[in-house]
């Protein structure tokens, strides 16, 4: 506020000094003050801003919101429009919780303060067994105190288990505190479960633990893309000049010594918020590439994963392994799995997306005529900062990320929104008519000893989980691997896949499988002409015109004659030769 005024010193530079008079009082600027009073009067004009649970209680009233907080006085508002000072006593808690439980207020905050002890799941014995669907708010950075309310809504005797959902922002910064979480989560559930199950139950994706492998060797990346100027969210002097981060050498180049991602984090968070959300789309690129990389190669650990059925039946039990020490037995089990199919209705999709929009295309596919909503997706960023842009094909019971390049090739081709709402509906119709039943092998029981002995193409531990409340929990273990378990444990009585699954799994794993027959046959996966084929190789050229008469076709590629099993007929056609 005070008046700067400019003098020469005794070498002769300009300094300057703040202004006093001649009684010594100092000087203000009136256009300064003006400036401030101006602006503390814009700031008392604004309105105050709610705290989270404020304005959840004046959102939906006292009468709807049961909050289990501890807080001993709150503000709430009147009939009147008026705000009011509440009072609340020392059992309104225990009030507020059992108003939730009966089901005579449908909405419950709580915090650890007011939540210590308490019990907010669906439970079988309650009034209201609703499924809870639980909104982690302000999770703060203890993942013991995480995992401990996320508990009060998921217990045993329950009609059924909570829905979770972290709430955040659109500041892609805000992924620093949800990374955090996700990482201790992992952690502590690697040291209090002795498992490969993570803390947090799936709640979150791998790309959330941003100090992950994938996540380290990202940033290393992202910071050499940053050195060569392949990014477009920043470049690299105004990055150093902002962040402060010493990144080049004094004798030029990139420093061997890059800071750490936790140190990098906290860093973006300073930057302006449309620079935060511009360089994490660029690094979120560079993590996602990365772990789509993994998925496809079959060696990202998503831990142990729960899978929901309406119900299973063992089908076999074999014993693989009895350990000689302790009597321990790895066994390999067969089951019978049916589970209900949850399709994604219609109704929710139009909530979702403004279908028909630049942003939600409808689609679709020329051969199966099945339909997808084609949405963005985040785009990849390669090594050489090349940028792979992404579409999202929505489904009524998967969905799955693709290229462009991808898609332009495939036979998904754009639809009127009237056609595709009834044929999406159609689907969601017959996936939702039946339960679906399955066969599922898990190895279970004593695994460490015999875990390299088992098939290491797929990798994946499952526990079952059924309506009933039995579960069962294990390594799985592929149709198509059966006989490679069988021959390596001289195991009887368990057989390998039959001829007439035999194309189904060799399309869906790739793996080249043994035809029984009287030649040495081998069914394999070829890519043909844009299109997967089922291949027979080592067919004796003599008895071609036999192999046709099963259904089977020949085709000269490249000056050589080739055998093949029609894809929808490979059912009927692999019984017949292997007999």
């Amino acid at each position: 506020m005070r008046l700067m005024q400019v003098f020469t010193d005794e070498e002769g530079n300009l300094r300057s000094e703040a202004m006093s008079d001649e009684h010594g009082n100092p000087v203000l600027c009136s256009r300064a003050i003006a400036a401030r009073d101006a602006l503390i009067e814009q700031l008392c004009a604004l309105p105050p801003i709610a705290t989270a649970l404020d304005a959840l209680i004046e959102h939906f009233g006292t009468n709807a919101v049961a909050e289990v907080t501890g807080r001993t006085r709150r503000l709430v508002l009147g009939r009147d429009g008026q705000q009011r000072l509440e009072r609340r006593s020392a059992s309104a808690n225990v009030a507020e919780a059992q108003c939730f439980m009966d089901g005579a207020k449908r909405i419950l905050v709580f915090s650890d303060a007011g939540g210590t002890g308490r019990s907010y799941h669906a439970d079988l014995d309650a009034q209201n067994q609703q499924r809870r669907v639980h909104f982690l708010l302000e999770p703060g950075w203890r993942a013991d105190n995480a995992i401990q309310g996320l508990g009060r809504t998921n217990r045993t005797n329950q009609a059924s288990a909570p829905l979770f959902r972290p709430v955040t922002t659109d500041v892609k910064g805000e992924r620093r505190f949800i990374s955090t979480i996700a990482r201790r989560l992992d952690a502590l559930g690697a040291l209090t479960r002795g498992q490969r199950q993570t803390g947090g139950q799936n709640l979150f994706d791998p790309a959330d633990n941003l100090e992950s492998d994938y996540a380290k060797d990202a940033l290393s990346r992202w910071f050499h893309l940053l050195y060569d100027g392949k990014l477009e969210a920043a470049r690299f002097g105004d990055f150093v000049e902002r962040t402060g981060l010493k990144l080049e050498n004094p004798d030029g180049g990139l420093s061997d010594n890059l800071p750490t991602i936790q140190r990098w984090l906290n860093r973006i968070l300073a930057l302006p918020i449309a620079l935060q959300n511009s360089i994490f789309e660029e690094y979120l690129g560079l993590v996602e590439a990365r772990i789509e990389a993994a998925r496809e190669a079959g060696t990202l650990d998503l831990g142990l994963e729960t899978v929901r059925v309406d119900s299973f039946s063992v089908l076999s039990d074999d014993v693989l392994r009895t350990d000689p020490v302790s009597g321990a037995e790895t066994r390999l089990v067969s089951l019978e799995v049916k589970r209900q199919l949850r399709p994604l209705r219609f109704k929710r999709l139009v909530r979702m997306h403004e279908i028909g929009s630049p942003q939600a295309i409808p689609l679709r596919n020329a051969r199966s005529g099945k339909v997808a909503l084609s949405v963005p997706a985040r785009r990849l960023i390669a090594d050489d900062g090349a940028v792979i842009e992404r579409r999202r094909l929505l489904r009524p019971l998967k969905s799955a990320n693709w290229t462009l390049d991808a898609l332009g090739e495939s036979l998904w081709e754009e639809v009127g929104v009237t056609e595709f709402s009834q044929l999406w509906t159609q689907e969601e119709s017959a996936a939702a008519a039946s339960p679906v039943t399955e066969r599922v092998h898990l190895a279970t029981g004593l695994l460490l000893s015999v875990w390299k002995r088992l098939p290491g193409d797929h990798v994946r531990v499952t526990r079952l989980a059924a309506e009933d409340g039995s579960s069962i929990i294990g390594r799985e273990v592929l149709d198509i691997d059966l006989a490679k378990i069988t021959e390596t444990f001289g195991l009887k009585g368990v057989s390998g896949p039959a001829p007439a699954e035999l194309g189904k799994l060799v399309l869906a794993s790739g793996t080249p499988q043994p035809l029984a027959s009287h030649d040495a046959l081998t069914i394999k996966r070829s890519l043909v002409g844009g299109e997967q084929r089922l291949e027979l190789t080592g067919y004796a050229p003599e008895r071609l015109d036999w192999y046709k008469t099963k259904g089977c076709f020949t085709e000269i590629i490249r000056y050589r004659t080739r055998l093949f099993v029609p894809v929808s007929k490979a059912s009927s056609i692999l019984p017949a030769i292997a007999a």
